[in-house]
């Protein structure tokens, strides 16, 4: 699994975990709608940190806690 595919689902498995919508956690963490579904759907593969906290923020959680999981501990290097 790629970086990418690693945040996306995170974010989706952290909407399911909360109970909260796509557009709820736009709303809870003020990254605009259109910026959520991008990463989402693949148009925008590379979400800064910033946005990542944004959403941390939205989530009530840290950004340790968003990337302590399974799947960041096992990405391999992105350059070859």
């Amino acid at each position: 699994m790629g970086t990418y595919n690693a945040v996306k689902n995170r974010i989706l498995t952290l909407c399911e975990e909360k109970h909260i919508t796509i557009n709820k956690l736009a709303t809870e963490s003020g990254v605009a709608p259109s910026s959520l579904k991008n990463i989402l759907y693949g148009k925008s593969k590379n979400p800064g940190v910033v946005t990542i906290k944004m959403l941390c923020d939205g989530f009530g959680i840290t950004l340790t806690e968003f990337f302590d999981t399974d799947d960041f501990k096992k990405l391999e290097q992105e350059i070859r």
